[in-house]
């Protein structure tokens, strides 16, 4: 039985897929309302953590950051209430500091432990189409095939628990700045009366393209910001980049721009948007929408 604590754009989707894979699902969110809906495919939500996590085989975690990840485990009683041959897969993004706090928590309880976030959005999570970043005992790799493999397109495996943590970080970095390059780029077509999708359509297929430029810049152009990731959590994710550069003292610059702009379109009231509505900290609350004549 997989215990699945955290339901929300990322945990819920993947809770389905374990469950249409033919996996024992339980699951357990902070705010209970995002779980309930999940009994329609047949999975059970649980109260508390610690009553989802019993007789479980697997424990997931995939929640906003590592203080809601100890929350759940340690305050919330799953980790002194796994069976003690469970295995603890942690598939949040929660950083380096955060990680090795957690492994540590793991090793007190005797509780193997699995670094794997996952990269991907809303979509992929949905599709089973996630990419795995694991990293832990190679004694547990067979343990977490049929759920990686139930969520995921790809796995792969970097080495002790904590190097999953660090690719992630790596990952994030670009993908953040290059979230930012392109809302700087159409705010600034727009500002000199250049219409952004020409931008779009000169890059595509070419040597300049990136589908996630494509598909982000779009919504940007619409003002489209449905969540598929929120700024929010970017701009979380931007904060764990700066505090593993700092620990290892390497100078990021755009990184510290990149999170000054979400933390300006954040502080806008553009949290619980997508990630792309970062535009709003280089266009402004209204923006220069470009109209063709």
């Amino acid at each position: 039985m997989i215990a699945m604590l955290g339901t929300g754009t990322m945990g819920a989707p993947m809770a389905r897929n374990l469950k249409a894979a033919g996996l024992e699902v339980r699951a357990f969110n902070r705010t209970r309302e995002k779980a309930d809906a999940l009994t329609a495919d047949g999975i059970e939500v649980a109260d508390s953590p610690e009553e989802a996590v019993r007789g479980a085989d697997i424990v997931i975690t995939m929640v906003s950051d590592g203080d809601a990840v100890t929350a759940a485990m340690e305050d919330g009683g799953a980790l002194a209430a796994m069976p003690d041959d469970a295995l603890w897969l942690q598939m949040s993004t929660v950083g380096i500091a955060a990680t090795e706090a957690l492994a540590a928590l793991a090793e007190e309880r005797s509780v193997p432990f699995v670094d794997a976030p996952v990269l991907g959005t809303k979509a992929p999570a949905e599709q089973g189409k996630l990419q795995v970043l694991a990293s832990g005992p190679d004694d547990q790799r067979e343990r977490c095939a049929p759920v990686f493999d139930a969520v995921g397109a790809s796995t792969r495996w970097l080495g002790e628990a904590g190097a999953g943590t660090r690719a992630k970080l790596v990952l994030n970095s670009w993908l953040l700045s290059l979230t930012e390059s392109v809302a700087e780029t159409v705010a600034f077509a727009e500002s000199i009366d250049v219409d952004p999708r020409v931008f779009l359509q000169t890059i595509e297929g070419g040597p300049l393209d990136c589908a996630y430029a494509q598909t982000k810049g779009g919504a940007m152009i619409e003002r489209s910001f449905a969540p598929s990731f929120s700024l929010s959590l970017a701009r979380k994710d931007a904060g764990l980049v700066l505090e593993a550069a700092e620990r290892h003292d390497q100078p990021v610059p755009i990184a510290e721009v990149v999170a000054r702009q979400m933390e300006k379109a954040q502080d806008a009231g553009h949290g619980d948007e997508d990630m792309a509505a970062t535009y709003w900290a280089s266009a402004g609350d209204e923006g220069t929408a470009f109209t063709k004549a």
